[in-house]
């Protein structure tokens, strides 16, 4: 859909530059938008190396052993039917772990790992089992603590309170994570 969507867009827009006589500032604002694309790629690369770093830091300490075992109720209540899978849980923790501390990139990796781990144990290959759909939930729900990526475009955007959307950013993922995780458990049941 977006194939279609970003072509249309530009296409209707050089369409209208042309009509309106305004083709230099169309051209002018191409230019502008390479340079602040070059600019945010940057400043995104920055953010994801100091991350990823510390978190590898963090992997060769005790930390991520400790917060692994902190969210294992969460991850028993959440995941019931991986009781035995080790291995899923743990991927599903450093998966959780990445995504509380705003590190999407870092966590991408490790969900398509803990979905390879789940999908072995799954009978139905070509179905989701509960426990994929409820990952799944949490992953597009993804309660982060530091919104990195956010406040990385905030400040290649000049903001002047880049940090200002923490507490929003927490209200918002906190509520669409119960709420995702609420009526995942409830659709789960009523299909069993």
């Amino acid at each position: 859909m977006l194939n279609i969507l970003w072509p249309a867009f530009i296409i209707l827009s050089v369409i209208y530059a042309l009509i309106s006589g305004k083709i230099s500032e169309l051209n002018t604002e191409i230019f502008n938008s390479i340079s602040n694309a070059v600019e945010l790629s940057i400043t995104f690369l920055g953010t994801i190396c100091l991350w990823n770093g510390i978190m590898e830091i963090a992997k060769k300490t005790t930390l991520i052993e400790k917060l692994t075992r902190f969210l294992r109720p969460a991850i028993n209540f959440l995941f019931p039917d991986l009781k035995k899978n080790e291995t899923a849980k743990q991927e599903i923790s450093m998966n959780m772990i990445a995504n509380i501390l705003g590190l999407g990139n870092a966590a991408t990796p490790l969900g398509l790992k803990a979905m390879k781990t789940m999908q072995k144990e799954n009978n139905k290959k070509d179905t989701l089992s509960d426990s994929m759909m409820m990952f799944i939930v949490i992953n597009t729900a993804s309660i982060q603590l530091i919104p990195t990526n956010v406040i990385a475009i905030r400040i290649s955007l000049n903001s002047s309170n880049p940090t200002g959307i923490i507490v929003p950013v927490w209200i918002a993922t906190i509520i669409a994570a119960i709420a995702g995780i609420v009526l995942t458990k409830i659709l789960i049941k009523k299909v069993k």
